[in-house]
């Protein structure tokens, strides 16, 4: 690696010294009605697409040019853009170039300033207009940002957006609104998932190469999808470029301190991920069932395996004699990646008697009885992965029409083996307890908490691949009726999801020591840990698990403008959506059923390493279900842009829309559900436990933005919108990962959710890339769906369900700002600093039946309500970056903080009472330096996650004396080197 990056580097430098001889362009540009200067005004050099804003004084400077003849472009939104040609810049010399730009009111309707804006938002300035130009209230996030932060993926980078958290690392949780309440798209394309679990996309899958900009709109207007409660997360992929033929290449190497150097990563034998991401094991379901079957089952020991990422991308831009431009870009990824630790823990605790301490959750069988298992273990975990696909794109645009066509295909492949150890468990109930040594408490009974041993190995495929067609029409038509020039868009999009996730493997053993009684003399052996729930189960299971899932999407938006009167513009706007989905769930499982067998070793030796070799014939189970789901969402809508007076506009609508879910079953012979209202296991027939859910709703949307000065923007809005239910929470069928784990049950009655949303923000900019701004908003939720704990007939095992809570509430202030530091001390030029925080309170009232078990004798804990789950309490985003721009050189630094979030609620268990689980407070800090080598490369070195902090679940409640942890590990600091460069042509 160090050969690598010396080589790498010294190639970057021979670029850097062959590029010294250069020139530079500088200058002023003005508005030529006022001859005042024009902050924000880009200027580009044609030829190699080098481009710069003009300051607060109107200057700019283009540096590091290689001499010879080159066109200049000024523009600005709201001017007429003007072009010098055959500008000459000559070695070590500085040539001046001043323009002057003329005020162009034609071209500030809404449909121009729209299209501007969306074919740039690549930087903090374009996405600040857009902000300011959106009717919603929207913050986003570029891709200089991204790139300055050194995050590497969609889930990464929404982390920087004022009340934006990640759930599980990949889905969007926007203002404590987890997944259903999130409109997750791409180019304002919802992308179907392969999530067993939600319906979100997952965001890791898209990287941060083919991101143009992240845009989070928070409130729901009529021409949105109607769950955008919490917000619509929009990924916008890099388009057609504006400027001419470029080639773009990057590469990078990271190091990530618990992952290298180690010798000790965490796999198994015939894991692990090509290049392409597909393993070169045999993944394919071995048809003899009447022999051992060949793989491995445990995990191994070996060295890690190195990280480093890379793209390509190339496109460019023609103007055709008739004015009208053609276009595209091509880019591919690759990226390989991986993670380790060893200092995890996983511990289950209950509450047995009320008042009293927390004590280990036992299970297969009773303290009192002296044959019971704990749940206290430690973790080691190695995981790897690759990432690669393609981003392709070509468009025309003239002046009034655009049609684009983009295709993007992602396949993200992890390969993850985990082993996990529970050693304490014995510790805590026999203290001084010495395997080794007979006379230490706890020998005289050894089925009573036994050293246990799980291990899991896990390979996973997630495909996602979208084709989007999609155009934008003015139509320069006089006097049509009360209109003016009408505006029409449009988008086709066909998109598919799979997870393809062969032969996950899972084996547990529980190990016994050596006891003497006399003469007679038990060796130390293993035994099969089988599943609580059947054991006639054995001790190892492969799970094959296959879900597609395909989406036909259609949308179409006309505007109509027309003039309300004092030369103030005003719309009607009109749309059509329709969004097709189809799910195949398809799951078979597999065991050594019936299997008793032992093997005889110390602790420290692994049967999973000589169980392959032996006598273990593995069967097929009958107690999978597979199904097909069926989800159509239609709407139509119509909404109204109308100013009250010259600084007040009245923005209202209604969308009408309706949702239908439809689940058909395919159990295999003893496959069982619950028939609504009961609680006893009955066989799973076919077309027993069939859905049809049909909903239609009717979702207002009222907002007025306000300019009371030119400095200051405030914004309200009220509106309604749903939050749906996913086809694992409809179905009533017993749901299990793997046979013996836990269990979750649907519930075919479950119910959309509504909300109630209001919002107010104001926004103070009182210079040209300053900002102030707050804001307040509440959700009131109606039927919020949560998940409870159930117990099964006579009390035979406990299980998950999903049901509608009577309501819900959740309350909230943002704060943001935005500062350029050289704007108030003019020694820091270049220095920006940035903060946003979000404060959260949330609450969910608890249904009758649930409420009422908390006042029982047995748990007397007695609670009516509790935190809405994955609602943080608080979030804060820091950042500073100071650039040098004689230099080329870019210092960064980005802080990122993330509040108590509850993660489950408190419930029972065997008449036990389990308080809440809340993800601790944790904060991360990123730092990176880039350097331009030359003028078309740069060097980047950064470091990611540098407070490397405890990632923390802990018990919580008032019923207990302080916080007992569940759960915590670290993820190690990262480090990486990045060389990049643009070539224009």
């Amino acid at each position: 690696m160090t050969r690598f990056l010396a080589g790498v580097v010294a190639s970057a430098l021979t670029v850097g010294l062959a590029g010294q001889q250069v020139g530079s362009i500088r200058g002023t540009v003005q508005d030529d009605d006022f001859a005042t200067p024009l902050a924000a005004a880009q200027v580009v050099a044609v030829e190699i697409g080098l481009r710069a804003l003009t300051n607060d004084q109107g200057n700019y400077v283009l540096r590091q040019i290689p001499p010879g003849r080159y066109t200049l472009a000024f523009t600005k939104d709201g001017y007429l853009r003007q072009v010098k040609a055959d500008v000459e810049v000559r070695a070590s010399e500085l040539t001046e170039v001043n323009a002057s730009l003329t005020g162009d009111l034609t071209d500030m309707d809404d449909f121009v300033v729209e299209d501007n804006l969306r074919l740039s938002t690549g930087t903090e300035s374009a996405l600040l207009a857009l902000r300011f130009a959106s009717p919603a209230l929207m913050d986003s996030v570029s891709a200089d940002l991204m790139s300055r932060a050194g995050v590497s993926d969609a889930a990464a980078a929404l982390r920087l957006v004022a009340g934006a958290s990640v759930q599980d690392g990949k889905s969007a949780v926007i203002r404590g609104l987890p997944d259903r309440y999130v409109s997750s798209q791409m180019n304002g394309i919802r992308l179907p998932t392969a999530d067993e679990d939600k319906r979100a996309v997952e965001l890791d899958q898209f990287p941060a190469a083919v991101i143009e900009s992240i845009q989070v709109t928070k409130t729901f207007l009529p021409d949105q999808q109607g769950d955008a409660s919490g917000g619509a997360v929009n990924l916008r992929l890099k388009g057609v470029p504006d400027e001419p033929f470029f080639f773009e290449f990057r590469t990078q190497v990271s190091n990530n301190t618990q992952v290298a150097g180690k010798g000790q990563f965490l796999r198994y034998d015939g894991g692990g991920v090509h290049f392409w991401g597909r393993d070169g094991g045999d993944r394919d379901v071995q048809s003899n069932f009447s022999e051992s079957w060949n793989g491995a089952v445990g995990v191994s020991r070996g060295e890690a395996p190195l990280d480093a990422k890379w793209s390509i991308s190339a496109g460019g831009k023609h103007v055709l004699d008739s004015g009208a431009r053609i276009g595209g870009l091509v880019s591919f990824f690759h990226e390989r990646d991986s993670g380790f630790y060893d200092n995890g823990v996983d511990n289950s605790y209950w509450v047995e008697v009320p008042g009293g301490a927390m004590t280990p959750k036992t299970s297969q069988g009773s303290v009192g009885q002296g044959d019971f298992k704990t749940s206290f273990f430690d973790i080691t975990q190695g995981k790897q992965s690759v990432q690669w696909g393609s981003l392709s794109t070509i468009g025309f645009e003239s002046d009034n029409h655009t049609l684009s066509l983009t295709h993007l295909y992602t396949r993200t492949a992890e390969d993850t083996a985990t082993l996990a150890e529970d050693t304490r468990g014995k510790s805590y109930f026999f203290p001084g307890y010495d395997p080794k040594d007979q006379r230490t408490p706890g020998h005289d009974t050894p089925l009573a908490a036994p050293y246990l041993r799980l291990e899991t190995l896990e390979y996973s495929e997630r495909t996602t691949e979208t084709l989007q067609l999609g155009g934008a029409h003015r139509f320069e038509i006089d006097d049509f009726l009360l209109f003016r020039q009408p505006e029409l868009d449009w988008t086709l999009a066909k998109s598919g999801a799979n997870l393809f996730q062969p032969d996950k493997r899972q084996f547990g053993s529980v190990w016994y020591p050596r006891y003497q009684v006399g003469t007679i003399v038990t060796p130390p052996r293993h035994a099969g840990f089988k599943p609580a729930a059947n054991f006639t189960l054995g001790n190892l299971q492969r799970i094959w698990k296959d879900i597609d899932e395909d989406s036909d999407q259609y949308l179409a938006n006309l505007k109509l403008p027309y003039d309300a009167g004092d030369d103030i513009e005003s719309y009607l706007k009109f749309g059509w959506f329709a969004d097709h989905v189809d799910r195949r769930f398809n799951q078979d499982t597999y065991s050594n059923f019936g299997d008793n067998s032992s093997f005889e070793g110390p602790f420290e030796e692994f049967w999973s390493h000589s169980f392959p070799f032996e006598d273990h014939p593995i069967t097929a189970s009958t107690y999978d279900v597979d199904y097909r789901g069926k989800q159509d969402v239609s709407a139509y809508y119509g909404m109204l842009d109308l100013p009250l007076r010259s600084n007040l506009n009245l923005i209202g609508g209604v969308r009408v829309e309706t949702t239908e879910i439809g689940i058909v079953n395919d159990p295999e012979a003893d496959a069982t559900w619950f028939p609504p209202g009961s609680l006893a296991v009955t066989r799973l027939n076919p077309g027993d436990a069939d859905v049809a859910f049909k909903e239609d709703d009717i979702l207002p949307s009222v907002s007025l933005i306000y300019t009371p000065v030119e400095s200051v923007t405030i914004r309200s809005s009220y509106n309604k919108t749903v939050a749906r239910q996913t086809f694992k929470e409809l179905t009533p069928i017993l749901q299990q990962e793997y046979l013996g784990g836990p269990i979750f049950i649907g519930n075919p009655d479950l119910q959309l959710s509504s909300l109630k949303n209001y919002d107010v923000r104001i926004d103070y900019t009182p210079y040209e890339g300053g900002l102030f701004s707050v804001s307040w908003f509440r959700k009131d939720v109606r039927a919020p769906i949560e998940y409870v704990q159930r117990v099964a007939t006579a009390s035979t095992f406990d299980f998950t369900t999903a049901v509608n809570y009577p309501r819900g509430r959740l309350v909230g202030w943002e704060m943001e700002t935005r500062q350029d530091i050289g704007h108030f001390v003019s020694v820091f030029t270049g220095l920006s600093f940035g903060a946003n925080a979000t404060i959260l309170a949330s609450e969910v009232l608890l249904p009758k039946d649930e409420a009422d078990g908390f006042e029982t004798a047995n748990i007397n804990a007695p609670m009516r309500s509790r935190d809405m789950t994955n609602a943080p309490d608080s979030l804060l985003n820091l950042n500073l970056t100071y650039d040098v721009e004689r230099t080329g050189t870019q210092v960064s630094l980005f802080y990122t903080r993330q509040g108590d979030t509850l993660i489950a609620g408190a419930g029972q268990s065997v008449g036990n009472y389990q308080p809440s689980v809340y993800a601790d407070d944790y904060a991360t800090l990123n730092a990176s330096l880039s350097q331009k080598l030359s003028q078309h490369v740069k060097v980047q070195f950064a470091a990611k996650n540098l407070t490397n902090p405890e990632i923390r679940e802990v018990y919580r409640s008032g019923y207990i004396d302080s916080d007992v942890t569940k759960t915590s590990y670290t993820q190690g600091t990262e480090y990486s080197v990045t060389i990049g460069g643009k070539f224009t042509f």
